[in-house]
């Protein structure tokens, strides 16, 4: 049935593609005449599906959890680029406004697949589809994964069972509630065989423990000091160890593996946004940080970077903070990955060009474009590879020198300032740098597994041990290249630091900061600290959306 799906992932992506005005109460396909009852089964679940490539993209969800935080920073790139009235800016300072485009695009994206679960829960059991009941679970455990993205970002969840009735809000305990009874629901009827593209039993039990480790955060959202509960950290315990114990995954000795164009079969990846239909594949979250002058892909001379964000240096500083006089792309391969081993000057086939990975630092080379191409070598074959400078931006005296200072200032929003991140690898079919790409966007993975379990130990049973073993459980797991130091002591400092490091780029930052008491300390550019804006605005269309109805969709404090 798998393979049934992705194809009309497919068609459904073309269709909407074509939709800038489509309706949401169409998506029943119960209502489409011809189609097989198998069909109708396939194409809802696809559709509830189908919103994970705008929602897993580079400036919506993507946007919310890392450019908030202090990983990442997008400043006006040469005063102009980038600007987009401000949002990217006030996303970073936490000048977060209801009008923000991204943050009413986010929130669309998950109410659409809020709605289409609702949809297919409603006209799955009215087919005689064998598995009905568990194909019901699966997309229940879908909607309480959106709705735990909506809690964590908007403090609010819609609980709706009957697509002709209206939505309840709920909050704080009560949304919790709904969303771990929904997925308890579904643990034990959804089967292992689904993943990792679709939400399986093991996606499930990470969810649980992911809920249950920020239980604190989630019921009491502007607390002082969360107050973690041991029964809660005993849970996440508890589903930690099943997903671990269930022998399915194992941790990748190769880091970046993970992020390549074919890591669906990664035996680390619990639950991912699955890219392999070449229509709903993007490429956004490898090109946006690259330079414009970086072009990845021989045989294709406009696929190239955007200048988007830079790491700032108050994370960069962390890295070097751990490992001291080492560097740390020699001390812990998560940091770097050397694929690119050229004199100041070389000739190259195609093919054999590949790109530096993981954190990117200093100047940069590669192909070398010009109005008609990439630079041929003398033997008119091979490609020279040189220094890589701002041609795109008519600056050829300009060379691409990646530097740890990034900031607001004119000099810090340089094309070249921060080091910049490619941790998934440049999709080879992405012709335009944007589109087309392979790798499986990572939503859950068993490394989260251990860290999470490390966490709930030192919150919960004081297990120190344990801890500190599930901490280097992962950090001795990567021996493809070199492997990181073992740790010798462990607290929650150290372990929020591990997490950056392990998690870098992957849309967890933002919810880890503010679970470790660290969203409203001070960074690059940034130094509001009120507590309130560890949940976004609700968008004002949506507001004005509710506005018929007295009471019923409130704006959360603070805006």
């Amino acid at each position: 049935m798998k393979k049934s799906i992705i194809f009309l992932f497919t068609l459904i992506m073309v269709f909407l593609g074509s939709c800038t005005d489509l309706q949401e109460d169409i998506l029943d396909e119960t209502s489409v005449t011809g189609l097989s009852q198998n069909e109708i089964v396939e194409g809802n679940i696809a559709a509830a599906y189908a919103v994970f490539p705008n929602l897993f993209n580079h400036v919506n969800y993507f946007n919310l959890q890392e450019i908030s935080t202090d990983e990442a920073i997008l400043p006006f790139r040469g005063g102009t680029d980038w600007g987009d009235n401000g949002i990217f800016v006030g996303m970073h300072t936490h000048n977060f406004i209801t009008t923000d485009p991204r943050i009413r695009d986010t929130w669309n994206q998950i109410m659409r697949g809020i709605s289409r679960c609702v949809s297919a829960i409603d006209a799955i059991p009215r087919t005689n589809e064998p598995n009905v009941e568990a194909f019901v679970a699966e997309m229940r455990a879908l909607k309480a994964y959106y709705s735990l993205l909506s809690l964590d970002l908007y403090g609010l969840v819609f609980v709706k069972e009957d697509p002709n009735e209206r939505s309840v809000v709920v909050r704080g305990a009560d949304a919790f509630n709904y969303i771990e009874s929904e997925l308890l629901y579904a643990e034990n009827l959804v089967p292992s065989s689904i993943g990792p593209g679709r939400v399986s039993k093991e996606a499930i039990q990470g969810l649980l423990a992911r809920l249950y480790l920020n239980a604190a955060v989630y019921k009491d959202r502007y607390a002082a000091q969360f107050n973690f509960q041991q029964t809660d950290m005993t849970k996440v315990i508890e589903y930690c160890d099943k997903v671990i114990n269930s022998g399915k995954f194992r941790l990748s000795a190769d880091y970046f593996d993970m992020f390549d164009d074919e890591n669906h079969t990664n035996p680390e990846l619990i639950f991912v946004y699955d890219q392999r239909a070449e229509l709903n594949g993007h490429n956004r979250l490898a090109y946006f940080s690259l330079s414009g002058d970086q072009f990845p892909l021989a045989n294709f001379p406009n696929a190239n970077g955007t200048d988007g964000p830079g790491m700032t240096s108050d994370f960069y500083d962390t890295w070097t903070s751990a490992y001291g006089d080492v560097d740390p792309a020699k001390a812990d391969p998560r940091f770097f990955e050397e694929n690119l081993i050229i004199p100041a000057d070389s000739c190259m086939s195609g093919p054999s060009f590949k790109m530096n990975r993981g954190i990117l630092r200093g100047q940069q080379y590669g192909f070398i474009r010009n109005p008609n191409g990439f630079q041929r070598c003398d033997d008119g074959v091979n490609f020279r590879i040189g220094k890589l400078s701002s041609r795109t931006r008519a600056r050829p005296d300009l060379l691409v020198n990646f530097t740890r200072e990034i900031d607001y200032t004119t000099q810090g929003s340089l094309y070249s300032t921060g080091y910049r991140v490619l941790k998934y690898e440049f999709g080879k079919k992405s012709s335009s740098g944007r589109n087309l790409g392979d790798a499986d966007i990572v939503l859950i993975r068993l490394a989260d597994m251990y860290l999470m379990r490390a966490e709930a130990k030192l919150r919960g049973t004081g297990d120190r041990a344990g801890a500190l073993a599930d901490l280097n459980a992962v950090r001795a797991a990567r021996t493809a290249r070199i492997t990181a130091p073992l740790l010798s002591e462990i607290n929650l400092d150290i372990l929020f630091r591990e997490r950056g490091f392990e998690f870098y780029w992957e849309m967890l930052r933002r919810t880890d900061m503010i679970r470790f008491g660290k969203f409203e300390d001070p960074w690059t550019e940034k130094t509001d600290s009120d507590p309130l804006k560890r949940i976004f605005p609700i968008p004002q269309t949506a507001l004005d959306g509710a506005s018929n109805i007295p009471g019923y969709l409130e704006q959360n404090p603070g805006y």
